[in-house]
């Protein structure tokens, strides 16, 4: 499905379909945001209250699990907003 980390490939390998036109925009992006502000805010909350670290080290944590979640969930969610658009496209468009 991807020719590269993000890049949707021109045609699927398995089946031969045509894949360049599927734009998912900044969709996936948007759900990584929601999805990693969601657990990382009240776990952020959580350590402040329970053991108050310094504020280099919360920005060393949180900043080091951001960058981790995003990678881990940029690429999946990508293929599933591919897979949505693909299902839910208009005959002929």
């Amino acid at each position: 499905m991807f020719s590269g980390y993000l890049t949707v490939a021109e045609r699927c390998e398995a089946c031969g379909l045509p894949m360049a036109d599927h734009d998912t925009g900044d969709g996936p992006a948007v759900f990584v945001i929601f999805i990693l502000g969601a657990v990382v805010v009240p776990l952020a909350l959580w350590v402040e209250a329970a053991f108050e670290p310094p504020l280099w080290l919360h920005a060393v944590l949180w900043g080091t699990v951001v960058m981790g979640g995003t990678i881990a969930l940029l690429r999946p969610l990508k293929g599933v907003m591919v897979a949505l658009h693909y299902r839910h496209r208009t005959p002929g468009g």
